[in-house]
């Protein structure tokens, strides 16, 4: 006869997946303003160079490395530097979604904390967009950069004053640096894999790619990262799945287990 086993932890009750039309409404909605704010942040050209001045001195006084020190190591070949160019131009918004989808999916408590974390970090960066307009260092004359993107391909920009679809004086904070990090963090803490922190390669190699395309400087990347943090600080992940391990449930107080015969006896 079997042993009669219950769970060693009661399972907390699964959290209510949210409405899919009203996700994809609000997901599309909170793109919708990024990208509208995001033209809104344009025309500041002469303001986007002094301020890009501005941080490559003080990068330089603080002792950070020169951002030409990673694109020299793109350079070594053409196939590596177009892979870093690919990498930067189609990776950051289908790894975002694939994410949400997921938890979505698996996880939903994570998928809502997960979602107001994004978009937290996403509307501070666009306030710092608007009031501090920056050009990138591929646009910075007198560094020693160059545009990989436009050179070896493939590029999503086009020149500054002709292209529509997108703000190029928006470097500060880099949204694929804290998009990235979060998609770590956020699978770190909904999963229990031992190799989850494998994650974290992707936030590094996307640090590597936006520095080293000339896309951002190293403060682009620090100051995203503070921002998650804080918006981190403030919106608590929720607990992590625990699995269950049966174990023989214990017999009621007062009365003693039964012994052989008793269930030999019981079954005639």
């Amino acid at each position: 006869m079997n042993a009669r086993t219950e769970p060693a932890e009661a399972e907390p009750d699964a959290p209510a997946r949210p409405p899919l039309v009203r996700e994809l409404l609000l997901v599309a909605g909170l793109f919708l303003a990024y990208k509208v704010g995001r033209r809104l942040a344009t025309g500041h050209t002469a303001e986007a160079f002094r301020n890009a001045h501005h941080v490559w001195d003080r990068e330089r006084a603080l002792g950070l490395p020169d951002e030409g020190t990673v694109q020299s190591l793109l350079l070594h070949g053409d196939t590596l530097v177009h892979a870093a160019n690919t990498y930067y131009a189609t990776v950051h918004f289908p790894a975002t979604a694939a994410f949400l989808v997921w938890l979505y999916l698996r996880r939903p408590a994570h998928y809502v904390w997960a979602r107001r974390v994004l978009a937290a970090l996403t509307g501070a960066a666009l306030v710092l967009h608007l009031l501090f307009p920056l050009a990138p260092p591929r646009m910075l004359g007198g560094t020693g950069l160059i545009d990989t993107a436009r050179i070896y391909g493939p590029s999503v920009y086009g020149p500054p004053s002709t292209d529509q679809l997108s703000n190029q004086f928006a470097a500060m904070p880099s949204l694929h640096f804290g998009w990235a990090l979060m998609l770590a963090v956020g699978l770190i803490a909904a999963t229990r894999s031992r190799l989850r922190w494998l994650w974290l390669l992707h936030p590094l190699l996307t640090l590597l790619v936006i520095v080293g395309t000339a896309n951002h400087y190293w403060l682009d990347v620090i100051v995203a990262a503070a921002m998650l943090a804080l918006a981190l600080a403030v919106a608590r992940p929720p607990h992590r799945p625990r699995c269950t391990v049966p174990r023989p449930r214990r017999p009621e107080s007062g009365r003693p287990a039964a012994g052989r015969h008793d269930l030999v006896g019981a079954g005639r």
